[in-house]
């Protein structure tokens, strides 16, 4: 009996600590999203032709296709504390360029994948950069969106054109919030660039042959 008693009590303690351990809460994160369309902003007047644009999963970094938000200073990365995307960062943009095509475009229409519509081109696009750049720790950040789009025809996927994007957007102050709506904006300028780019390329082909 006297032996148990210390091995009752440490069992005692054992429960008590990894019940403490279940308990405890992590830091609190707050979730963001970018890239929202403005409520002002309006569809472009449609073209006599639109062009079926097939669009294909969107590449990103391995370092920024999740939720977390990326800062690099010189060669040292690392992720933004206690802020996360509301979803993964290469979904968020590819619903938001789907939206931004649909209020802006003018010429093309993005084919959904469930869709039985068949594609006169498809759009690839490859980001390259999506993070906040600080010049040294402490700075206000600036974020760099850059991307390589290709438009392909469809099905032969001969490249019809291709183009580099960029966009650099400072953010007010070194607070998450700035941050993130320097995102919003970045995210937001790459879009129209992108769409433009496309309804020009879509405008400059030259109509498909009558089906015979």
């Amino acid at each position: 009996m006297t032996r148990a008693l210390p091995f009752a009590a440490t069992a005692a303690a054992a429960i008590v600590l990894s019940g403490c351990a279940l308990l405890s809460t992590p830091d609190p994160v707050q979730l963001y999203r970018f890239g929202s369309v403005p409520a002002e902003a309006a569809p472009g007047a449609p073209s006599a032709r639109t062009t079926s644009v097939a669009m294909r999963r969107i590449t990103f970094p391995d370092a920024t296709r999740a939720q977390r938000i990326l800062g690099v200073t010189g060669s040292e990365a690392a992720y933004i504390g206690g802020a996360r995307w509301v979803s993964d960062a290469d979904t968020l943009f590819t619903d938001n360029l789907q939206n931004a095509f649909a209020e802006r475009s003018r010429s093309t229409r993005i084919i959904g994948r469930q869709e039985l519509t068949p594609a006169d081109v498809s759009l690839d696009l490859d980001v390259r950069s999506f993070e906040a750049r600080y010049e040294y720790e402490g700075a206000a950040p600036t974020v760099v969106i850059a991307a390589r789009g290709r438009i392909l025809g469809f099905p032969d996927r001969q490249v019809i054109a291709e183009r580099n994007f960029s966009v650099s957007q400072p953010a007010g102050e070194n607070r998450v919030s700035a941050i993130v709506q320097a995102f919003d904006v970045a995210s937001r300028d790459i879009n129209t660039q992108i769409i433009d780019w496309t309804d020009q390329v879509a405008a400059s082909r030259p109509p498909a042959p009558p089906a015979d």
